[in-house]
């Protein structure tokens, strides 16, 4: 059966700090991603509060860290994947406001982008 998946995109600063992941986590990220280029949602995503509709956060947990991608699904055709972070437990489970602020600004300049 021949699926119609979107085509998935990265923000060249996102692709750089996902490739520093272990592969592991790697793998488990991409397949998130591939659910969601096939119109689904993975098991380990969950919208983004106060980032938008259509904003979405896929986290997972490898051996004893979080990895976190986040990625946009209204902004284009793609699927972009606009930050990806390792979680430090430094604020419980609530997204550091560096990360949330950083992911509002690479969004800002994609929309500019992609007009």
């Amino acid at each position: 059966m021949i699926r119609d998946t979107r085509p998935i995109s990265w923000v060249k600063a996102a692709l750089h700090d996902f490739l520093k992941f272990p592969k592991g986590a790697q793998l488990e990220i991409r397949r998130g991603l591939t659910v969601a280029a096939e119109g689904r949602k993975a098991e380990n995503a969950k919208p983004m509060k106060g980032l938008g509709a259509g904003v979405f956060e896929i986290a997972m947990k490898y051996k004893t860290n979080v990895f976190r991608t986040v990625y946009a699904l209204q902004l284009d055709d793609d699927i972009w994947v606009v930050h990806v972070f390792e979680k430090k437990a430094t604020s419980g489970i609530k997204t550091p406001k560096k990360e949330t602020y950083l992911i509002k600004k690479r969004m800002m300049v994609l929309r500019e982008m992609l007009k």
